[in-house]
């Protein structure tokens, strides 16, 4: 608490001395101004202690059955994202029933991806990979309905707490929001072009800040209220277990699955040379003729060459 406490002053104190740097060689008005937003980001700050004194006298995390649910502070904010592995027989029935379970939880699916097995690719069987946003309070329901529908292989749940930060941005857009509302005033009571020019510029950079932190806080509210889910899909002819194997039942599988990628292999050596056969039949033809030629070549070669004698041996005259 007196950790989270001091790391939030020192984020209001290094903004107020980046305000202060800026607002040395303004005119008097803006300095006014940096003044209110100083008082503005102040108060903020003395608020977020008092909030984080209630949310930590919440109920710390706690388990709730064998689902795996857990009960999380209701006043923090809280990004939740879970990784899901799952297998099926009838993979089209289970997309189909998915989508029926989001839409009644009033999620949606961000991101799909559908691989229908190859021949020519190491993974024959078909698979499906989602993204999928489910309102945070319906996680554990969700899972649940997974389980239900579909054989859960894995699952992991992450949730991070982001409190400090979404508090941080929010002080910095309700200083800005002040900042603007003085800046147009003093726009409108300006009396010099100079004056005018300044304010211009300095609503101009309040504005883009403002934007951009509000864009980020839009960002946590979408992160907090929906929880992303990634959901891995695997079509299988048999489930698997979920209790431990034992060693001949893990080598008994080994090998049965040695032999189906034997198997497998041979069917994908025998397809892939009846699909190429016009391209091997060529190939071979003009093997077949390059190979002939060099005989021929070779053995008109050597009857050109003529025969070498072999030299005589001098005779030795008699004693």
């Amino acid at each position: 608490m007196k950790k989270l406490t001091a790391l939030l002053l020192a984020l209001v104190m290094a903004l107020t001395l980046l305000t202060a740097c800026g607002a040395n060689s303004a005119s008097p008005a803006l300095k006014q101004t940096a003044a209110m937003d100083y008082a503005v980001v102040e108060e903020a700050a003395a608020e977020a202690p008092m909030a984080m004194t209630t949310m930590n006298g919440s109920n710390a995390l706690a388990g709730a059955g064998e689902t795996g649910a857990v009960s999380l502070p209701e006043s923090r904010k809280w990004i939740v994202t879970v990784d899901m592995s799952a297998e099926t027989e009838d993979l089209d029935a289970l997309l189909v029933n998915l989508e029926a379970a989001i839409e009644e939880m009033d999620g949606y699916v961000e991101d799909q991806n559908i691989y229908n097995g190859s021949s020519y690719a190491a993974r024959r069987r078909r698979n499906a990979n989602l993204t999928i946003r489910i309102p945070a309070a319906d996680v554990d329901a969700f899972a649940t309905e997974v389980s239900g529908i579909a054989n859960v292989v894995s699952k992991n749940v992450s949730r991070e707490d982001i409190t400090l930060t979404y508090v941080a941005t929010e002080s910095k857009v309700t200083a800005l929001k002040t900042e603007e509302a003085r800046l147009l005033e003093l726009l409108a009571q300006a009396e010099t072009m100079a004056d005018l020019l300044e304010i211009e510029a300095r609503l101009s950079d309040v504005r883009y800040e403002l934007e951009s932190y509000s864009s980020q806080l839009r960002l946590y509210d979408n992160q907090v209220d929906y929880a992303t889910i990634y959901l891995f899909i695997d079509e299988v002819q048999e489930y698997t277990p979920v209790a431990e194997k034992t060693v001949w039942e893990r080598i008994r599988d080994g090998f049965s699955d040695s032999l189906e990628g034997v198997g497998d292999g041979f069917v994908d050596a025998a397809v892939w040379i009846l699909a190429n056969s016009p391209y091997l039949v060529v190939w071979g033809v003009l093997l077949t003729a390059a190979v002939l030629l060099l005989r021929t070549l070779g053995k008109r070669r050597s009857a050109k060459k003529p025969i070498k004698s072999a030299p005589r041996k001098e005779e030795k005259p008699n004693e």
